[in-house]
């Protein structure tokens, strides 16, 4: 049975609120994303997990997915270009049970594991059935202000064996990561004798008689 969209299926989480009429403009952290380092853990298929951070007006795309393996956790862990702002987050999934149910955020932890996933995230969200992408949750900003690294981690879902996700959308503000300059200082691992000329001394000789 789908959930409304107008409510919270769980008490203990976070409510969503219907995306406002600036559409996919606010949606494009995506862009942002270091792809080379995205990880998707416990993924069915090698790289799916990636497929999923794509255009707002590309979610409707339903053959760009991924599933679960063993079970039905997932945990995306998504390094940035640069310092996001996470202002909220879109889930799209099946009307089924393999929608996820619950979502918890974790901030610039890299290469979590499930095993990580133990400690308290910084922000949890009980999720509703989203099959269309309307659907935003929105973040506590001050927390996400000055973010390089989200995790993502889906610990169950409506009551499948397996969760699949066709969309993920994150919504902020990228700004670039400043760079500290490193002096690199260059010393002789041994003396160059051309550069340290030395004045040849004479040795000399008193004979006594």
């Amino acid at each position: 049975m789908a959930h409304g969209h107008g409510r919270c299926c769980c008490c203990c989480g976070e409510a969503a609120a219907a995306v406002g009429g600036d559409g996919g403009a606010a949606w494009g952290l995506y862009l942002r994303i270091d792809r080379q380092r995205l990880q998707c853990l416990n993924e069915r298929r090698e790289g799916s997990g990636a497929l999923v951070f794509r255009a707002w007006e590309e979610r409707g795309d339903r053959t760009q997915f991924v599933e679960s393996d063993d079970d039905e956790e997932l945990l995306f862990n998504i390094p940035f270009t640069g310092n996001v702002k996470l202002k909220g987050v879109i889930v799209m999934g099946e009307d089924d049970g393999t929608h996820p149910a619950e979502m918890r955020l974790f901030k610039n932890i890299p290469h979590m594991s499930f095993d990580d996933t133990a400690r308290e995230p910084d922000q949890t969200f009980s999720l509703n059935r989203d099959l269309t992408g309307e659907l935003e949750y929105p973040t506590k900003i001050a927390r996400f202000s000055n973010v390089s690294h989200l995790s993502i981690h889906f610990p169950k879902n409506f009551g499948a064996e397996t969760t699949k996700i066709f969309y993920i959308g994150l919504k902020g503000e990228w700004t670039e990561a400043h760079r500290h300059e490193v002096t690199i200082c260059n010393y002789e691992a041994s003396a160059n004798p051309a550069d340290h000329k030395l004045e040849q001394i004479t040795p000399q000789t008193h004979f006594i008689s």
